[in-house]
């Protein structure tokens, strides 16, 4: 069962190729999605203190992002609007665009007869012999999103897992790995429909921009709360794989994200030496003790120069503002900081490595504090 076809729909929408999340103080009022029945009139779900945006008419044309078309994106909206109603905060919406982007890749499905799992409908899969609802309710995706913020507010601490966990949770799917490959393009999904609603942090829909510790509705965070010294390839330092960001001895450093530590170790040195319990200098070679994780989206995140043994061990699942070590100055290094790098494609090598900065920033926590 589809709704009706709304007289105007007006979203919201920041292209995601140039979304600028900003931190500021006041409110950006967003009109997510409108006019959900025939008298057309629009509706004001929120009040947005990170992102910028604009209006756009979809009866025109309504925006794309990757695979999915308007249709799928008008059930984002859908999404998002009834968490707003819910008085749900953005991570929520993150979590429940990413779970039907697994289900049904927000399609509201019918009965697909022997192509069915059971009697899963609609946009989240949901059964109604497991007791969702009648299947008239499960294929409406008001219905249906309602049913997963409620379930998902059942679960204790879910603001802090993984998105992969907390919709596995909801779900309890046979593949329950599987959401965390739909993070980063449903960050980009509620970016888009809810003026840059990703860089939001705590448990109401009023928006503060993620600090050190931290969490954006996106799930990332920042390592440290510092400036960015020497930045990312530049003209004296081509061969610099991340940014240094310039903080004192001892400050904890988190996890950017959540996901696995592929890897802890005291990096040799030029000499082949692996000497991180004392200072380093500039071109001793190596990153001292160091710590690799392993996100959603196929990212990986370096963390370098620790001042002693990093808190956690490969195979560990981490979850984002988790503390894995403190800023120290072993390795190739000049003074305390923390060096960090991001991957692409978990290519550990310079070829995965992207400019850490305007990454964070389309996360939702800008290093440095540039917004």
């Amino acid at each position: 069962m589809s709704l009706p076809r709304p007289r105007k729909v007006v979203l919201l929408v920041a292209l995601v190729a140039t979304l600028t999340l900003l931190c500021c103080g006041g409110g950006v009022t967003a009109v997510l999605l409108g006019g959900l029945t025939d008298e057309g009139s629009n509706k004001v779900n929120a009040s947005l203190g990170c992102g910028k945006g604009g209006p756009v008419d979809p009866d025109s044309k309504l925006p794309r992002i990757r695979s999915y078309g308007a249709a799928q994106i008008r059930n984002a909206a859908i999404i998002i609007n009834v968490g707003t109603d819910l008085k749900m905060p953005p991570r929520a919406w993150v979590i429940a665009v990413a779970t039907a982007m697994q289900e049904s890749r927000l399609t509201n499905l019918g009965d697909l007869g022997s192509r069915n799992d059971h009697d899963s409908l609609g946009l989240f899969q949901q059964r109604p012999s497991a007791g969702w609802g009648t299947p008239a309710q499960v294929m409406d995706p008001v219905y249906a999103s309602t049913k997963f913020y409620d379930k998902l507010q059942t679960v204790k601490g879910w603001e802090t897992m993984s998105l992969t966990e907390a919709a596995q949770r909801v779900q309890i799917s046979a593949y329950p790995d599987a959401y965390a490959k739909h993070e980063p393009v449903a960050t980009q999904i509620v970016n888009m429909l809810a003026d840059g609603a990703a860089a939001a942090v705590g448990s109401s829909v009023s928006m503060v921009c993620a600090a050190a510790g931290e969490i954006a509705a996106s799930g990332w965070t920042l390592p440290v709360k510092a400036g960015v010294g020497s930045g990312f390839r530049t003209a004296s330092r081509p061969n610099h794989q991340g940014v240094d960001l310039i903080a004192g001895r001892y400050t904890p450093i988190h996890a950017a994200a959540s996901g696995i530590v592929s890897k802890v170790k005291c990096d040799e040195d030029h000499s082949g030496r692996q000497t991180c319990n004392v200072d380093g200098y500039p071109g001793k070679g190596g990153c001292g003790w160091m710590v690799e994780i392993q996100h959603a989206g196929n990212i990986m995140t370096r963390y370098c120069h620790m001042v002693q043994r990093p808190f956690v061990k490969e195979g560990q699942k981490v979850t984002a503002g988790e503390v894995l070590g403190r800023v120290g100055t072993s390795g190739n290094s000049s003074g305390p900081h923390l060096h960090f790098e991001v991957h692409l494609n978990n290519d550990r090598s310079s070829a995965g490595a992207i400019d850490p900065v305007p990454f964070m920033r389309e996360q939702g926590a800008p290093l440095g504090g540039q917004g």
